[in-house]
């Protein structure tokens, strides 16, 4: 009768185990910053919702209204490119970086008289929003200068 015993062992002698690593590798390659994606979605959704989560509608901030919907919407849509596309999408960090410096001053710059509230949501999304894109744009740099 022939030997059916399933016995488990390590892969080291499997004969595709070389070909198995390079895919594993290039499949994974440049995905350090997958665990940012999901916070860069949810600070997008939570700008675009913040004028109601802050009242602004009733302080009278329609500018910074639409503003921050917009804002949000473009945040959010960047961190789906940077999960459905990151090779070509991480370039765009430093795009956020902008975006989040732009969120701190522009209560400021677009609203007229701006409640307390809606200056520090602006200055604290911006602040998240400039981290996360810094810390997308140090991975990207490490993975080129590691990839040369």
């Amino acid at each position: 009768m022939a030997d059916v015993s399933s016995r488990r062992g390590d892969l080291a002698g499997h004969p595709d185990m070389s070909e198995m690593q390079a895919r594993y590798s290039r499949v994974l390659g440049g995905r350090d910053v997958a665990l940012v994606d999901g916070p860069v979605f949810l600070a997008g959704l939570y700008c675009a919702v913040s004028p109601w989560v802050v009242d602004a509608i009733g302080v009278g901030q329609p500018d910074l209204i639409v503003h921050n919907l917009v804002l949000g919407l473009a945040i959010a849509l960047v961190a789906l490119g940077f999960t459905l596309a990151p090779a070509r999408m991480y370039g765009l960090s430093w795009a956020m970086c902008a975006i989040g410096a732009w969120l701190i001053i522009s209560p400021w710059v677009v609203g007229t008289d701006p409640s307390a509230a809606v200056i520090w949501n602006n200055i604290l999304v911006g602040a998240v929003v400039l981290v996360l894109g810094l810390v997308c744009a140090q991975q990207v740099m490490r993975n080129r200068g590691t990839s040369r």
